[in-house]
């Protein structure tokens, strides 16, 4: 090749990469607006919102924090369209996998395709761990598989073992059109809520470990299963990312606040005072390890800044800042998934 069509091809090379470039959103930075076309829906016309989620019902007298809309700061991010979303999977299946925030994000999204679709036929069955909602008209499944470290717990002569190298569980995840993982909040239990007794990391089986590594170790499990099982042409896989909780005030400049309690607003502008929760820099290494193409769901920030947007007292009756109150922020997570997707 002569240096005349290098040039050329290398100018080709240069003009693509500036329309790929300017065709992609940031959609994970940005800010939180009021928009008065928010909520989403109304919380009172989803009839299966479950309890610890439905903070109005639960007798929250503020609902400014259902009015807040996210807003990218390159691009427009377009409302979730039911109808084009369910025709998208006309006939598939759409799975979210994890702990207690999956079925947040579960519950989330089936009450944005109800409310926008209400005279669409639904069923919703449960078979052991795994939640079916069926919008019975167009054939599509948005399912909840409740996994909440993704590897294998399994119950052996001397207790509870969490085994960092097996997901047996993974068979469920098989012929999925859409999958959406998560684990996190569960990885730093302790005391009577920890559900294994023992964990095992190769053929060592110890009482404990560093639960960040151990965490990390899991993730690579997991990633080893997606890169075997996946078939891109036929399988969508994203990671929810880490779902913030608030339980200390001084991370978002109000050291008096100790929990969530009361928190009506959002924190101004795109940048969260107390910075990053260490999970995110692991969870991005571990999916770097990942051959096959797999989504990062990067709610981590506008989620932190949302300092508002929890059950607190209003959930099932503890002091909850780990969940979301619904509608709200999963809302807008389930609203990205749709722009990546669509």
């Amino acid at each position: 090749m002569g240096m005349r069509d290098y040039f050329i091809l290398t100018a080709i090379s240069v003009v693509w990469a500036a329309v790929y470039a300017s065709e992609e959103c940031d959609f994970f930075s940005g800010r939180w607006e009021i928009d008065e076309e928010y909520p989403l829906y109304n919380s009172s016309a989803c009839p299966f919102i479950e309890r610890e989620f439905g903070c109005q019902k639960n007798g929250r007298p503020d609902s400014l924090y259902t009015k807040y809309a996210w807003k990218p700061l390159a691009c427009d991010l377009q409302r979730l369209n039911a109808e084009q979303m369910l025709e998208r999977f006309r006939g598939k299946s759409i799975m979210f996998v994890g702990d207690s925030l999956s079925r947040n994000q579960w519950q989330s999204l089936t009450c944005i395709l109800h409310s926008s679709l209400p005279n669409a036929n639904y069923t919703i069955a449960r078979q052991g761990d795994v939640s079916t909602f069926t919008f019975t008209d167009y054939g599509v499944k948005v399912m909840l598989d409740r996994n909440v470290y993704l590897v294998d717990v399994v119950r052996e002569p001397i207790g509870r073992v969490l085994k960092l190298q097996s997901i047996e569980g993974g068979k469920l995840w098989k012929g999925i059109d859409l999958l959406i993982f998560n684990t996190w909040h569960w990885w730093n239990r302790r005391g009577p809520t920890q559900p294994w007794d023992y964990i095992q990391t190769g053929n060592e089986i110890k009482k404990d470990m560093d639960r960040m590594l151990a965490f990390e170790e899991a993730l690579t499990t997991w990633g080893a299963w997606v890169d075997s099982n996946i078939d891109p042409t036929k399988t969508l896989v994203f990671f929810q990312g880490i779902s913030p909780s608030h339980y200390n005030g001084s991370l978002w400049n109000q050291p008096r606040a100790k929990t969530c309690v009361g928190q009506q607003e959002p924190v101004e502008g795109s940048r969260y005072p107390g910075g990053l929760p260490l999970a995110v820099d692991v969870l991005k290494r571990a999916l770097k390890k990942i051959r096959k193409p797999v989504k990062l769901l990067d709610i981590t920030l506008l989620s932190l800044l949302r300092k508002d947007g929890h059950p607190s007292i209003y959930g099932l009756g503890a002091m909850d800042c780990s969940h979301w109150c619904l509608a709200g922020v999963p809302d807008t997570w389930n609203q990205i998934l749709y722009n990546l997707i669509l």
